[in-house]
């Protein structure tokens, strides 16, 4: 959610920051700003939707080398020019950037600002005037930056402009991502570091309660009480071709294309030296020592969790409690006398997860961060992490990212039980073939879309065991990109009330891979049936019969949703595709869900 760049050097910074949104795009945002500062002073340009908008009222006679910019998802008031940010203070002398939600917004304004008139309905334009009001009390930037956030409780990242002083600007972090980037002669900041690799590979981690004074040719990192911080800068591992499309359409298709090679890369990363599966041994001792693992993950990572508990259960034979994120904070259960907390994180600053994390540190629990970015906040602030080694995700809908977290945790279950029943390394080489056979026929999908999907306003994703798992997955895609409302469900729970829904035409996905209910879960079908629902079944070879609409190459029964989950994924991506939708950035979602 939500993107902040800027920058401070020797070069026009209006191009640069453009560009910067552009590549935090993929976050989800509803409209966007920039402001740059130059001798004439600051210089705000905004506009509600596109960063392609945005680049409309942008003046370009306006030079100026020190800017920041933001891309907005709406959480205080709705998406619109008054809210888009930049946001100024009354008198036009500060200007702000931010990330977050601060809680406690109207009781400051009720408290410092009752004479201040505010322009828009978002939490971070009181932060502005809060530092102008400090700075009218005599205080210096500083003082009255540093001031202002010690009063702030929620999250933020932010970047603020004095038109008084061209050579800095303020930043700040808690609990919402931003990094440091480093040149030569010049200095930038970014929520994400693909925002600035066009810049600069070399970034620095800002923790939370530090601030930094940014200079073009220097940085200070200071915590809130004034003590210096020096960190070293980290490479970035990332290739600017990784977050380009080529010559793809959609991102979503580009990403779905390699999930193939992802399988690959990860048994590769995870091999030892003499070519078997494993992982460091200290986060092995920790999973072993746990009397019950507890995973922690939101919307498609907390499906992927789901199949994790299978693993761990029936290879390792550890047991395993999976919660959403959000939930678990704030109705924590009844925990076991030496729990392993695991959480699952594409980006790794899911914000419902990090506040469980919190808590259980509190607690004095341990936690492992299986993430697909490293320096990401629940990576560094766990004890333990997992690498995904997906690559750059860039579509809202997650694909490469599920397949990567299946992938991890069958190789951790496995590592852990230490098993030879099965040739892990061998069998995981088998699914991946079996994905980019799917995916080499993936045209396919667009006839099944058009003879299941086309006119339909709802559908419903049925299958037993895991099965039912990857129907979860199924419903969540279809609904993310192409609106179709959309639900997954075990197959013998439909007869319990949802059977009721189920009308003629009514599109129904089963998934028959598990040879165990492959029978039951055909039942379930011929239920719906006759009831009007208009079946499609997609299952894998030696459980196939006459008439099902999608047939998949055979992997291992543990395996199974690293295949099936894929011809949902296309059957998502082709329905958007014929009604319209944007595939890559659909209505209403962002990719980093870093508010709670």
């Amino acid at each position: 959610m939500c993107g902040i760049v800027g920058y401070i050097g020797e070069l026009d910074a209006k191009e640069i920051l453009l560009q910067g949104l552009e590549k935090l795009e993929y976050r989800g945002y509803d409209s966007a700003g920039i402001a740059v500062r130059n001798a004439d002073g600051v210089h705000v340009f905004k506009e509600k939707g596109r960063i392609a908008d945005l680049r409309g009222v942008v003046d370009t006679a306006v030079v100026a080398s020190t800017g920041i910019g933001h891309t907005r998802w709406a959480t205080h008031g709705v998406p619109n020019f008054k809210n888009a940010h930049p946001h100024a203070s009354n008198s036009q002398r500060f200007t702000i950037v931010h990330n977050g939600v601060i809680e406690n917004y109207h009781h400051l304004q009720e408290e410092f600002l009752t004479d201040v008139p505010v322009k828009s309905d978002t939490d971070t334009e009181i932060i502005v005037q809060l530092v102008e009001y400090f700075s009218h009390e005599g205080m210096t930037t500083e003082e009255a930056f540093c001031t202002t956030l010690s009063k702030l409780e929620g999250s933020y990242a932010i970047a603020l402009l004095d038109a008084n002083d061209a050579d800095v600007i303020y930043v700040a972090k808690k609990n919402s991502p931003l990094l440091l980037g480093v040149g030569k002669g010049f200095n930038v900041i970014a929520s994400d570091a693909m925002a600035m690799l066009s810049v600069t590979d070399h970034f620095i981690e800002l923790h939370d309660k530090e601030i930094v004074l940014l200079h073009a040719k220097s940085l200070q990192i200071k915590k809130l009480d004034g003590t210096r911080v020096t960190r070293a800068p980290y490479k970035a591992e990332i290739d600017l071709s990784d977050i380009e499309k080529g010559t793809y359409p959609h991102y979503m298709l580009k990403e779905m294309d390699e999930q193939p090679a992802v399988v690959r890369r990860i048994t590769q990363k995870y091999e030892d030296a003499c070519g078997e599966l494993t992982i460091d041994a200290t986060v092995m001792n920790a999973i072993k020592a746990a009397d019950r693992l507890y995973i922690i993950a939101a919307g498609t990572s907390y499906h992927a969790s789901l199949i994790g508990k299978q693993y761990f259960e029936k290879i390792a034979g550890i047991p395993v409690e999976v919660h959403i994120s959000s939930e678990f904070g704030y109705n924590m259960p009844l925990l076991s006398k030496n729990p392993l907390f695991i959480f699952i994180s594409q980006s790794g600053e899911t914000a419902d997860s990090r506040q469980v994390l919190v808590k259980i540190k509190e607690l004095g629990y341990k936690a492992l961060t299986i993430t697909n970015v490293q320096g990401s906040t629940l990576s560094r602030e766990a004890h333990y992490t997992l690498l995904l080694h997906a690559g750059p995700e860039i579509a809202v809908a997650s694909t490469k990212a599920y397949i990567a977290q299946v992938t991890v945790l069958a190789i951790v279950a496995y590592a852990v039980a230490g098993t030879q029943d099965i040739d892990l390394k061998k069998e995981l080489g088998i699914a991946a073939n079996a994905i980019q056979t799917i995916i080499d026929h993936k045209e396919d999908f667009q006839k099944v879309v058009e003879d299941f999907l086309a006119t339909t306003r709802n559908a419903f994703f049925i299958g037993r065991g895991m099965d039912y798992f990857v129907s979860m997955e199924g419903a969540l895609k279809l609904k993310e990109i192409s609106y179709i409302q959309a639900e997954g469900f075990a197959g013998g729970e439909l007869k319990h009330g949802t059977i009721a829904l189920i009308e003629d035409g009514t599109p129904v996905i089963a998934l028959v891979t598990q040879k165990e209910v492959s029978l039951n879960i055909r039942g379930n079908v011929k239920e719906v049936v006759a009831r009007g629902a208009y079946p499609c079944i997609i299952s894998m070879e030696g459980m196939e019969e006459a008439g099902d609409t999608v047939v998949i190459p055979q992997v291992h029964p543990l395996l199974t949703p690293l295949a099936s989950v894929v011809p949902t994924q296309l059957i998502s991506y082709y329905a958007a595709l014929y009604r319209g939708c944007d595939v890559d950035k659909p209505r209403n979602l962002a990719k980093s869900v870093t508010v709670e």
